[in-house]
């Protein structure tokens, strides 16, 4: 009985107002997580309303206002409501446990974030309830066309709001997760072994602080020139529609490895565990992030080349520069393998879906780094591939990988590994059938941002396979939810390190309690659970 009463003692309450005011950084993680998961079923309904219009050509399923309107509020869930966001509660979850430390610093502005970015969100999609209708600008929003009050009303200024609302929230996790990994790490936990997700997060971290307050500011702006008379981007009154460029692609190409640096953490961690050897490269990797953050800084006009107004010569220079850190941590992840005993569970299976996809995303990024193939391919669907394969093929598999991953760790059961492979092969199979078609179309020479085509040539097939691929996709996702279902029944406890893992968080209780960590293994390498497994190996030659 008294070892009972003690359990229960360790656990937190369970009831509703304990997870709206709690401030444990496990629980925020995971509603951070939920709440991102929920924005991307919306994404996706969204993304299967545009690829049924385009099933077909002079398709009439929706209006052009209301496509505009789809496409607009698909792209802008996806940037800040989920690839990036799901990252977040992600760490939220992870840094404490990875670090050695009970909580996140500041554990007040860590709630403070999430219900920022929750309330964002859904005043984002609030405009959807106005009179004209939700934000039909595009999710970059592009002035003037975004200035224009006729055409675009309340819901595009409840989308600002919103944007700068989830912006903000972004800025304060950043914030936090620096503090957190430089103050708080357990003794032995220095920050050469601390995990390579931890150093992704601050390299990420870091790249926030520098690129989100221009969006801000740019944001802050247009809500001005709509609202208050202002005219920064009306060049009549000496403002400069490119102005709002500028400042959105200093945060825009710099937010592209925001949403995929904490996933080249996520990948760092699960394919040693899954090779049964140590990380190769470890080193390499970390400064390959940090190489990767800077470099971002300097490539937004990568995105402005057919303006005219900026350097081709140097911006393109700097597009191909930064492919180079990416090779690196390429290198080491082959080498990592290379020799392992490789097991294909589902954590590694959409591991090496992440390698391949985001290969080819990385290959059609270096072609248009070329500005005389940026001129030709820039408006086309070719760019529509290229950042879907770069972010549905890298982040989206990422996540999955995370979440079958960490899921045991999170709530100590494990996702099927049957139906885990079926959603795998699913949503690879669905992704490349959507969207290396779209590489095609962008040849053919159909534009991006159009609600419907010409039936002309190859494009009514490529646009048919494309949407059947969306579909297929789809029922991947819903296969990953029934996994869902299923697995919460299922009571069979995994213990609190069912993937044998070598990192700090599998040395705790599945689910872990309410301060973490009862006792601490003795922290040696980059490896301290592996070590703990194996006292017989000298901990100094692990690395």
């Amino acid at each position: 009985m008294t070892t009972a009463r003690a359990t229960l003692a360790r656990q937190p309450r369970a009831d509703l107002l304990s997870w709206i005011t709690t401030t444990d950084h496990k629980r925020i993680g995971i509603l951070y997580l939920t709440t991102s998961l929920v924005y991307f079923g919306v994404a996706g309904l969204l993304a299967l309303a545009i690829r049924t219009q385009l099933a077909r050509p002079a398709n009439d399923f929706v209006g052009v206002h209301t496509y505009a309107q789809l496409f607009t509020l698909h792209g802008t869930a996806m940037i800040f409501l989920f690839v990036a966001p799901f990252a977040l509660g992600l760490a939220n979850f992870l840094l404490p446990l990875q670090i050695g430390a009970p909580d996140m610093a500041f554990p007040r502005l860590n709630a403070t974030s999430y219900w920022m970015f929750l309330f964002g969100g859904l005043v984002i999609f609030a405009g959807a309830a106005t009179n004209e209708g939700a934000a039909a600008t595009g999710w970059t929003a592009y002035a003037p066309l975004s200035e224009i009050k006729i055409s675009t009303g309340l819901g595009q200024d409840l989308w600002i709001v919103g944007v700068f609302i989830v912006s903000v929230a972004t800025i304060l996790t950043s914030i936090n997760f620096i503090t957190t990994v430089f103050v708080y790490r357990a003794p032995g936990m220095t920050m050469w072994r601390i995990p390579i997700f931890a150093w992704e997060m601050v390299a990420t971290s870091l790249l926030i602080f520098m690129a989100f307050p221009a969006l801000a500011a740019d944001l802050l702006l247009l809500f001005v020139d709509r609202n208050f008379g202002g005219h920064a981007f009306d060049p009549a009154y000496g403002g400069s529609a490119l102005l709002w460029q500028h400042l959105f692609w200093f945060f825009g190409h710099p937010e592209v490895y925001v949403m995929i640096l904490p996933y080249f953490g996520v990948i760092s961690e699960i394919i040693p565990v899954f090779s049964r050897k140590p990380i190769f490269g470890y080193t390499g990797i970390v400064l390959a992030a940090f190489a990767i953050a800077g470099l971002s800084m300097g490539v937004w006009a990568h995105h402005m080349f057919t303006t005219g107004a900026v350097d081709d010569p140097f911006f393109s220079f700097m597009s191909f520069l930064i492919a180079v850190p990416t090779g690196v941590k390429f290198f080491d992840w082959i080498a990592t393998m290379w020799g392992g005993s490789i097991s294909f569970e589902t954590p590694m299976l959409f591991a090496l879906g992440f390698l391949v996809n985001f290969l080819l995303g990385g290959i059609t990024g270096v072609m248009i780094a070329s500005p005389p193939i940026d001129f030709q391919a820039h408006q086309s669907y070719f760019i529509v591939a290229h950042m879907h394969y770069v972010l549905g093929g890298g982040s989206l598999f990422a996540i999955f990988a995370a979440l079958f991953f960490w899921w045991p760790k999170m709530f100590g059961r494990k996702l099927r590994e049957g139906l885990g492979a079926w959603s795998f092969w699913l949503l690879f199979i669905g992704f490349n059938v959507t969207f290396l078609p779209m590489h095609f179309m962008g040849l053919e020479g159909m534009p991006r941002r159009v609600y419907t085509y010409d039936a002309t040539g190859v494009l009514p097939l490529l646009n048919a396979i494309a949407t059947a691929g969306s579909y297929l996709m789809a029922i991947g996702v819903l296969v990953f939810l029934w996994n869902v279902v299923v697995s919460a029944f299922d009571r069979t406890p995994v213990g609190d390190d069912p993937w044998e893992a070598n990192s700090l968080e599998w040395a705790t209780t599945s689910p872990p309690p309410e301060y973490n960590f009862d006792r601490l293994p003795p922290i040696r390498s980059d490896r301290p659970v592996f070590d703990a497994r194996h006292p017989e190996r000298d901990p100094s030659a692990v690395r």
